[in-house]
């Protein structure tokens, strides 16, 4: 019994020495500051980048408006479809069922707009979704062989739609105002609905208490400021 007992303790020990040993301890430290690494700070990153990477591509196919924050170029106009944007539509981008004519305004517009509601994280996820989807017609159709660039541009998107804009965003913003309506909202109806509950234990108030207390059905309870 005695030997068997101290065969059974001895892999314990060694196992409880492996995990506490410093190797093991400085991996477990490297693991916890990377978890906190916060995921505005990794959205907002996705964000500019990808923005980047199309805005760039949309100012390729138009003059008259250039727009560069990073080498500062700033060039305020009416933006018009460049006579090479639809000749490369014309010979190079060729995608079914779409005449380059509708093709290339569709995509120099959609490489402005798209960028830009990214870029400020307002509707974010549509506007990855639908850049996706642009990422994915530029690998099917017009370049194949690029994958690990498109891989690139999908990783991210999908990042955005799965995680969302972050913090630092007008949608995190939006959202914040519409859980602060809705918890003035619920609390307002149970303030209500409280003192429905005490009128109905006192029979002789009801019609005082009731009135005063249920928010009238025509109107919305106002929020305080």
């Amino acid at each position: 019994m005695s030997t068997t007992a101290t065969r059974t303790t001895a892999p314990r020990n060694g196992g409880s020495a492996a995990a506490s040993s410093p190797l093991t301890r400085m991996v477990a430290l490297a693991i916890g500051l990377f978890e906190r690494i916060p995921n505005t700070l990794i959205a907002f990153i996705a964000r500019f980048s990808i923005a980047a990477v199309f805005w760039n591509s949309g100012q390729t196919k138009v003059q008259g408006f250039v727009v560069n924050l990073v080498s500062g170029e700033v060039e305020w106009g009416w933006p018009r479809l460049s006579e090479s944007a639809l000749a490369l539509f014309q010979d190079e981008y060729k995608l079914p069922f779409i005449p380059p004519e509708l093709a290339a305004p569709m995509a120099a517009t959609a490489e402005h707009v798209l960028p830009l509601l990214i870029l400020i994280g307002l509707g974010t996820r549509p506007a990855a979704l639908a850049l996706l989807g642009m990422t994915l017609v530029i690998q099917l159709f017009v370049y194949p062989g690029a994958y690990a660039t498109h891989g690139t541009w999908a990783a991210v998107l999908l990042y955005l739609m799965a995680r969302g804009p972050g913090m630092l965003s007008v949608d995190h913003w939006l959202a914040s105002r519409r859980a602060a309506v809705w918890t003035g909202l619920q609390f307002r109806t149970g303030r209500g609905q409280d003192a429905m509950g005490e009128a109905r234990g006192r029979p002789g108030q009801v019609a005082q208490e009731g009135a005063a207390a249920v928010p009238s059905a025509s109107a919305p309870p106002q929020l305080d400021p």
